[in-house]
């Protein structure tokens, strides 16, 4: 059974934090359910307390999707990195949810303004520094895995895994790692959506759907964007807008049985694109198609 989430950064931005800012945890939260939301992901303004979090979200009926978690297998070594990682699964766990996402943020641009995404750079890293990163993501999932959790890979411009190439290279070379799939940073990157699903349907455990205008994309690769700029000029929309048809890909999911969630995450500055009037889109697109 597929279930519908969305996350807070479409009210709040977890990179950006002056996108959407003023918005508070009380309106995001009534306001996912008022659109008809099943679940969230973690924001930053969310409680760090589990059972303090437990509590806030159940008033609002909805339940704790996961939560990113950044890793730096090629700059911390391994054994740190799973401790670090045990924290988040432990906090993850008692606020009941069993998928934890992972982002290797080594070398990450994402979040700095000023540098310039790469839209087609393959060579990041060094042949060695990929069989590191390979085995270590790896060894993190397996100890996820243990733990009672499906470790899902977030690949996502700016950082060392972003296009189709890295991908594919990450999965064809670790055993325990299951993929994210994230509809808008495919796109960006020049990648079709469906086929990487076809591909890798079988370890796609956890889907992030937003869309793309790809006007705007086209902007960013000619005038050489940061990712604040991509966000705050719109790159990013929700299924319902934007430039990709969802039908191929909802096709697929409905004849596959895919029982893992569709999280709308789609940020975009909210003084431009009202967060709730966008949720009731990804809303209604949803009931129309996945019916």
């Amino acid at each position: 059974m597929i279930k519908l989430g969305i996350h807070p950064i479409n009210w709040s931005n977890d990179d950006f934090h002056e996108l959407g800012g003023e918005i508070s945890l009380q309106t995001c939260l009534s306001q996912m359910q008022k659109a008809g939301f099943e679940g969230t992901e973690l924001g930053n303004k969310f409680p760090k307390e589990s059972k303090t979090l437990n509590t806030t979200l159940g008033e609002y009926n909805l339940e704790l999707i996961s939560g990113w978690h950044s890793t730096y297998v090629l700059s911390k070594d391994l054994e740190s990195e799973i401790k670090s990682l045990e924290s988040h699964i432990n906090f993850l766990k008692e606020a009941g949810s069993d998928v934890v996402i992972l982002a290797e943020c080594t070398r990450a641009i994402h979040g700095s303004p000023g540098k310039a995404l790469e839209f087609d750079k393959f060579d990041w890293l060094t042949v060695s520094e990929w069989e590191r990163l390979f085995r270590g993501l790896d060894k993190l999932a397996h100890f996820a895995l243990s733990q009672g959790m499906k470790p899902v890979y977030h690949h996502h411009m700016g950082t060392v895994v972003q296009t189709k190439e890295h991908i594919i290279s990450l999965m064809n070379n670790t055993k325990y790692l299951q993929l994210l799939l994230d509809t808008g940073h495919l796109m960006v990157a020049g990648c079709d959506p469906v086929e990487i699903y076809d591909k890798f349907k079988n370890r796609i455990t956890h889907i992030h759907t937003k869309n793309i205008r790809v006007h705007i994309r086209e902007l960013a690769m000619k005038n050489h964007w940061d990712f604040r700029t991509c966000v705050s000029e719109g790159i990013f929309t929700v299924p319902g807008d934007g430039g990709m048809n969802y039908l191929p890909l909802f096709e697929r999911l409905k004849n596959d049985k895919y029982k893992g969630w569709l999280v709308v995450e789609a940020e975009q500055d909210p003084k431009k694109a009202d967060p709730l009037e966008y949720a009731l889109i990804a809303r209604n697109y949803f009931y129309k198609n996945l019916q």
